[in-house]
């Protein structure tokens, strides 16, 4: 009988506070076991501290074109006139991939100047889906050594038998409609599987998560759903072994 390993994996950590102190009660005191850092948003220093307070929650860096502003000073083509990231299909027509490398480097750089290592990289929303992103994504991992989250089932990411990653992933952990049993659904996965991802996005919400992101309250309710203890024995009664990306 095949043991799944299960990654349930925080996205936006370093936010905000808000956003920060959410995903680490969730690891506390729920299922998360990974998160996914955002080095260029207000809340990155925190998280930062938090990460030395909890040295056995896996942190990923969650690389950023659309969201805030860029670490880089000189990428011009992902930017608008105020300075700020494009909107997302504006920045992947028009961006060019020397900046997206310039930015993702000093993204790298940034979380490397901290004192830790990623585990893993995976991308804000999904941006390395993209082709032209996704050859600087495995370009990083190459240099690091680090394992990229899946883009889908079909992901360009299983053909590089050099890079790691999971067997499956999933991102239907999100939206209006949660519950429990949603969440126990999303998890029964086929067990062909042996490493499997799910995404989540928990957190307390303050001003910079309201006025920065259109899913902003449902995080609370993501929230409630891992901190249950009923998901944590729900868990353990299907032996589900949860792990982060170090253990892939």
């Amino acid at each position: 009988m095949i043991t799944i390993k299960l990654i349930i994996n925080a996205d936006d950590f370093g936010y905000s506070k808000a956003v920060n102190f959410g995903i680490v009660e969730c690891y506390k005191n729920g299922v998360v076991s990974s998160a996914t850092l955002m080095t260029n948003m207000p809340g990155v220093e925190h998280a930062f501290e938090l990460m030395k307070e909890n040295p056995g929650l896996g942190v990923g860096i969650h690389l950023v074109l659309s969201a805030g502003r860029p670490i880089c000073n000189d990428v011009s083509s992902l930017v608008d006139e105020y300075g700020k990231f494009q909107r997302r299909e504006d920045l992947l027509l028009n961006g060019k991939i020397e900046d997206v490398e310039k930015e993702f480097a000093s993204q790298m750089e940034k979380f490397l100047a901290s004192g830790f290592k990623p585990t893993h990289i995976d991308s804000h929303h999904h941006v390395h889906r993209h082709e032209k992103v996704l050859t600087v994504v495995l370009g990083l991992a190459k240099k690091y050594k680090l394992p990229v989250r899946l883009t889908s089932e079909n992901s360009l990411c299983k053909g590089n038998t050099s890079i790691k990653t999971t067997d499956f992933f999933t991102g239907k952990f999100y939206g209006n409609d949660l519950s429990e049993e949603k969440f126990l659904e999303i998890i029964n996965v086929d067990k062909k599987y042996k490493t499997v991802e799910v995404m989540c996005h928990p957190a307390y919400v303050d001003n910079i998560l309201l006025s920065g992101s259109a899913y902003n309250v449902q995080r609370i309710k993501e929230f409630a759903i891992l901190t249950n203890p009923m998901i944590k024995r729900e868990l353990e009664k299907r032996g589900i072994n949860q792990i982060n990306y170090r253990d892939i």
